[in-house]
């Protein structure tokens, strides 16, 4: 028998569970540790577009002397100590680093850096065959710009099925993904392309999603489903944000997106559920999550 009364149920903490895979992942935690290291020697370093896709983590580094710049600002740059985020860069920009004499930070993530070695030596091959280099990714987006990089940006870019249509169904191609895009898109990207190829036309699948975001999806649904509230923590910038939150939002409609615990709000908890849920996406600081589950249990 409970001698709780009502008031002493209203007056408890929510509770409150942190997704443990949420927050960033291996080439973010990768780019931040090596930012840290030179920035706690008191270096001010130059990070070529933001780090991370969250304004808040981009905030704290610039506070300890990260300061972002742009690549038309990096051409003009003659000193200093560069950045390359996890992201990856094409070759002109490892061109201006030797010849403007900076010093590097490559902070690409390893997986970024195999993949565009296998884009670039598969864009030899078909060159020798008239063939083509396909990318299954978000036109403008760093990585596919890195990417397309390797190709001399003879690439084509697919952003979704329907694209296939710029292939040309008479010329061998290879297909690549950007790392952190959808199997299930890629998959049925690859099958259009095979179904469009003339007879003997070569079609080459390289799968090259990585598994540690592409698995988050189905995590993320299982945890949305475990509560009756749900708040996931991203950035505006982040297309990663976006993917797993609609995730979320398709198991549990009471999912909220915030940029932070000052976005909250207590009409969310009303009702006192009796389970809540914090996760993020893969560039979501894990300090920002707990700050956001400290806020709730302040309700």
């Amino acid at each position: 028998m409970s001698f709780l009364t009502e008031s002493h149920k209203k007056n408890r903490p929510l509770h409150v569970e942190i997704d443990d895979k949420s927050g960033f992942c291996f080439g973010v935690i990768r780019a931040i540790a090596k930012a840290e290291e030179e920035l706690d020697r008191g270096s001010l370093i130059y990070s070529l577009g933001d780090i991370v896709h969250n304004d808040l983590e981009v905030d704290r580094l610039n506070s300890m002397g990260l300061k972002g710049i742009d690549h038309q600002a990096f051409g003009q740059l003659q000193e200093g100590t560069v950045l390359f985020r996890a992201h990856g860069e094409p070759p002109e920009s490892y061109r201006i680093i030797r010849n403007n004499k900076l010093k590097l930070i490559d902070a690409t993530c390893p997986v970024v850096l195999q993949l565009q070695k296998k884009v670039k030596s598969a864009w030899v091959e078909m060159k020798e065959k008239g063939g083509q280099i396909a990318i299954y990714g978000k036109k403008g987006h760093a990585e596919v710009r890195g990417l397309a990089g390797q190709t001399n940006y003879e690439a084509i870019i697919l952003e979704g099925e329907e694209d296939v249509k710029f292939v040309d169904p008479e010329h061998p191609v290879a297909l690549f993904s950007q790392t952190t895009k959808s199997p299930v898109i890629f998959h049925k990207i690859a099958e259009a392309l095979k179904n469009r190829a003339k007879n003997g036309v070569e079609v080459k699948i390289h799968d090259t999603i990585c598994r540690q975001v592409s698995n988050r999806a189905p995590h993320l649904q299982e945890f949305a489903q475990r509560h009756q509230v749900v708040i996931f923590v991203g950035g505006t910038k982040s297309s990663n944000a976006r993917s797993l939150y609609q995730a979320c939002v398709s198991v549990n409609p009471k999912t909220f997106f915030i940029i932070g615990p000052e976005e909250l709000q207590t009409s969310w908890f009303e009702r006192r559920p009796a389970s809540i849920g914090v996760c993020g996406a893969t560039s979501t600081p894990q300090w920002l999550m707990e700050k956001v589950a400290e806020k709730i249990r302040s309700f």
